[in-house]
């Protein structure tokens, strides 16, 4: 590697591609998913409802029978991918091309990329974001913890004539549509989201996921003031300067910047209840953007397989179960 260079241009970044996965075959592709289905086992089948280890094999339909309680189960049975239609291939093919795109890949791209339906894509690439939410669920910070919160979602179109715009900064001219992602993050460490009507709603989540011995900093928004009854907090006054005595926020500005690029740049609106899903995949990126591709596609694909069956996105298309 070049001195300086930067690591994501390295060739340390890239050790797997689109080529090895098409290259690899679909029973190697299998072989795979049941690698990540049971590493305990070094890939072996068990049964999920007895845990009985030994099993037939029904090769015609990549199927098991538990010998024991005579249970039939597949691979991705009981995983976010249960009652799947793409190949194996496909499926590994789809989480390659998604920890690739360092802003998101949009279900469009994603659809002519396996020429699959819209809606396949669509479907596929928020249970993709459901396995990145798993590290998340239980996760609390600790140490230095930066928080901010930042509007995401709608769109209000200006006017034409100059003198009918309204200032889109006013609380009264917002689009309803309009959500606030509010940050937290560890000063080197991991990021945690939450959608908030305003910033302040957040503070009853601070106190549940952010341990009593951390130090927060925070901008001098009136929805933090409550911070300072339980916490060391520290505040900087960004109307003057972004840092005050080391006291900033540009890690959390830092996700702001992914976040707000894959909104406008990747997939242009996001809104309504799948901004979540979409601000802890920027929480997972932004965690994860050090580690090489491989790494990045492993730690999606273990958690797709070990996560029970997406309630959500079972059967779901757009509102409809």
């Amino acid at each position: 590697m070049v001195h300086g260079s930067h690591f994501l241009l390295s060739a340390k970044a890239r050790t797997l591609s689109l080529k090895t996965v098409f290259q690899m075959g679909e029973e190697a592709a299998y072989n795979l998913f049941c690698q990540m289905r049971w590493p305990e086992t070094d890939g072996e089948a068990y049964c999920p409802r007895c845990g009985c280890t030994e099993t037939y094999v029904i090769k015609s339909r990549r199927q098991f029978e538990c010998k024991a309680c005579k249970h039939h189960f597949s691979v991705s049975s009981g995983t976010i991918f249960a009652n799947r239609k793409l190949s194996y291939t496909d499926l590994l093919a789809a989480i390659v091309i998604f920890v690739n795109g360092a802003k998101g890949v949009a279900a469009l791209q994603l659809s002519r990329d396996l020429d699959c339906q819209y809606k396949t894509a669509f479907v596929l690439t928020h249970k993709l974001r459901e396995a990145m939410a798993i590290e998340q669920a239980n996760m609390k910070l600790d140490g230095i913890v930066e928080i901010d919160g930042a509007y995401f979602g709608g769109y209000v179109k200006p006017e034409n004539e100059k003198a009918d715009r309204k200032d889109l900064r006013l609380k009264a001219n917002r689009s309803g549509k309009r959500q606030c992602v509010v940050i937290m993050r560890e000063r080197g460490g991991r990021s945690l989201p939450f959608v908030a009507r305003v910033e302040g709603d957040a503070v009853p989540i601070v106190r549940d996921r952010v341990g009593t011995l951390a130090t927060i900093y925070a901008d001098e928004g009136t929805g933090w003031d409550d911070l300072h009854a339980g916490w060391d907090t520290h505040r900087v006054n960004h109307s003057e300067r972004f840092m005050d005595k080391g006291v900033c926020t540009n890690q959390a500005e830092s996700y702001f910047s992914r976040l707000r690029r894959m909104e406008i740049g990747t997939h242009h609106h996001i809104a309504g209840k799948y901004i979540a899903a979409y601000a802890g995949e920027a929480a997972w990126r932004e965690d994860h953007r050090r580690v090489d591709n491989g790494n990045q596609a492993a730690m999606v694909g273990a958690a797709l397989m070990s996560g029970g069956v997406s309630r959500q996105w079972a059967g779901y298309w757009q509102r409809a179960a």
